[in-house]
């Protein structure tokens, strides 16, 4: 548990987990990338010589929201 609190509710103690990505060729993990959204010729996200952090992510463990905060840079 960590010592932050929930954002809707405020119960204390965010259970820590991940945001899984399971597509063709993913690490396993999302990651979050600045810009807008900008797709290719072919309909693929734009993403040459972007910056990508992680996400992590944190769960109340009584109303169940989910938290969520680009990590350390991947």
């Amino acid at each position: 548990m960590s010592d932050m609190a929930c954002t809707q509710c405020g119960s204390p103690g965010l259970e820590p987990g991940f945001i899984e990505d399971s597509g063709e060729s993913s690490r396993g993990y999302a990651r979050w990338i600045a810009g807008p959204l900008q797709r290719g010729i072919f309909g693929g996200v734009k993403r040459m010589g972007k910056q990508r952090w992680r996400v992590d992510a944190f769960r109340c463990t009584r109303c169940a929201h989910l938290e969520l905060f680009a990590g350390e840079a991947v």
